[in-house]
């Protein structure tokens, strides 16, 4: 049985779609992922979609849901990927791992020289670090 993973952000509509595009294509064969948010914007940033097709990951049939359909979801793994999404966070049923491992929010970041997308990618490379990292050892772990 996989674990369970859900990765929480504010508005659900940036950051935690990469994060879940890019876990489930490191370790999908480990875990079922989900993202949430807890003022979820009802849509995904098409740029978060954009950046993700780059580097061959299909996520046209994320939703940005809210986290409270995932209270009695079984989660076994908690990870929020902002600040606010980590204060807002609630407490979910059972024992659960709960991580913060927080990151700019691309569309709020960019830097004097960069566009948008640029902004998306740099954020996209800095979350594919540490997701195929938590991957990488979670699978070390179990072997």
């Amino acid at each position: 049985m996989k674990s369970k993973v859900l990765i929480l952000c504010t508005g659900n509509s940036c950051r935690s779609h990469l994060a879940e595009g890019i876990l489930r294509a490191s370790a999908g064969d480990l875990f079922e992922v989900y993202s949430a948010g807890s003022e979820p914007k009802g849509h995904v940033h098409p740029l978060a979609l954009e950046v993700l097709k780059e580097i061959g990951i299909d996520a046209s049939g994320h939703k940005s849901e809210h986290f409270d359909q995932y209270l009695d979801a079984g989660i076994n793994t908690v990870i929020t990927v902002c600040g606010h999404a980590d204060q807002a966070c609630p407490t979910f049923p059972g024992k659960v791992n709960r991580y913060h491992w927080g990151f700019e929010d691309p569309p709020h970041t960019v830097r004097d020289g960069e566009t948008e997308i640029d902004a998306f990618r740099r954020i996209r490379d800095q979350i594919k670090l540490v997701f195929e990292a938590y991957a990488a050892g979670y699978r070390e772990a179990k072997a």
